[in-house]
């Protein structure tokens, strides 16, 4: 019988949750996570938290048991059956985790693209295609917005070797959720990472949606108004290579806004949500204000990647090695770090070149030698 790998949630959040949840397949080794969200004001398994759980036990028939809501504790067994010449989760040879179609339904607003993101490393173990239609929440809160997941992370996993796509039903937003959208999987093989440098800034693509019902506010096109008042594109030389305004079938109210910055080595994101009250133009000034911040970084150890991305990257570098510049060592950073390390990847994390310090600053994140399986 396979050790237990004992982990412990008490500093972390759902994100290492979800992670270990996503390892724990990819490796084909129970788990045991205690102290479920430790650090939040209300621990212990949420909906969200609960749909991902699910839909893992699901995909691999995984023995399961404290899958309620508000556990502390749970354990994951995916047991996947070790086949002959089957892959290890290097995404070498024909996969040992099955495709199919699925469907699963958070039963709120919580978030389908952390459920995606907990999926979309299992690409490299899979045999056949898999598609998981999701119902919950697309654009919400602590979480990357559908058009981030879609126009940002899917391009960029793409380039890394991915086959991933994702195919839209109709938006959710708080409080109602109700967003449809399906993931779409085939097998796939990734190569090591290397995004440690930004290169040639080139330009700025821009999606903002509106709900039917603000339809005749104008929203979207003021969030995107907003955002381009505020954008510094004479200072850096940038122009809009897309700008891409839409209304949308939701069952709540709800706007949203994604910035995306091309240059020469990957892309950067940028999001901000309407509320309720909040003018649309300061909505979209918002993403463009983080997108600024961004730009004015400078210099040899200048993060090619937004703050959000580079926490989601992570899990890949556990798959063949590689190195991500990171544009800050925030608390999701160094939780994946350690979790990838509880399964034997080597980590370094390097702020600069003499000092290991500064959490604020660029930092290169790397992965000698991958997990060994």
């Amino acid at each position: 019988m396979p050790t237990v790998r004992e982990l412990d949630g008490a500093n972390a959040g759902g994100q290492f949750v979800r992670t270990a949840l996503t390892l724990s397949v990819l490796a084909n080794e129970p788990v045991r996570i205690d102290n479920v969200r430790g650090d939040r004001s209300t621990p212990g398994l949420r909906h969200q938290h609960l749909a991902v759980l699910g839909t893992m036990a699901e995909l691999c028939d995984a023995d399961v048991s404290g899958a309620e809501l508000g556990a502390e504790t749970i354990e994951f067994d995916p047991a996947l059956e070790s086949t002959a010449g089957a892959t290890d989760w290097h995404g070498q040879g024909p996969g040992r985790l099955p495709g199919g179609e699925y469907d699963v339904d958070i039963g709120t607003a919580g978030s389908t693209t952390l459920l995606f993101d907990s999926l979309l490393p299992l690409a490299t173990v899979l045999e056949s295609q898999l598609s998981v239609t999701v119902t919950g929440g697309t654009d919400v809160p602590f979480s990357p917005p559908l058009d981030y997941s879609r126009h940002v992370k899917l391009p960029l996993l793409r380039r890394l070797g991915l086959t991933a796509a994702s195919e839209v039903d109709r938006r959710g937003y708080l409080p109602d959720g109700g967003g449809r959208v399906t993931l779409h999987l085939a097998p796939s093989a990734l190569g090591p990472i290397d995004l440690t440098d930004r290169g040639t800034l080139e330009g700025v693509r821009l999606y903002s949606t509106e709900s039917a019902s603000l339809a005749d506010r104008d929203v979207a096109f003021r969030q995107a108004e907003g955002a381009l008042e505020r954008l510094a594109l004479d200072e850096f030389g940038l122009e809009i290579l897309e700008r891409r305004e839409t209304t949308v079938a939701s069952p709540s109210p709800g706007t949203a806004i994604v910035l995306r910055l091309d240059h020469g080595t990957g892309v950067a994101g940028f999001a901000a949500l309407g509320e309720r009250g909040k003018p649309a133009e300061r909505v979209g000034e918002d993403a463009a204000d983080a997108l600024n911040r961004f730009l004015e970084e400078s210099g040899p150890r200048t993060a090619p990647v937004d703050p959000h991305l580079a926490d989601q990257l992570l899990v890949y570098l556990a798959l063949e090695g590689g190195r991500v510049r990171v544009p800050a060592v925030t608390e999701h950073v160094a939780s994946s770090c350690e979790l990838l390390a509880e399964f034997g990847a080597t980590v370094d994390i390097a702020r600069t070149d003499d000092e290991r310090a500064d959490t604020a600053e660029p930092a290169l994140v790397s992965v000698e030698s991958p997990v060994d399986l």
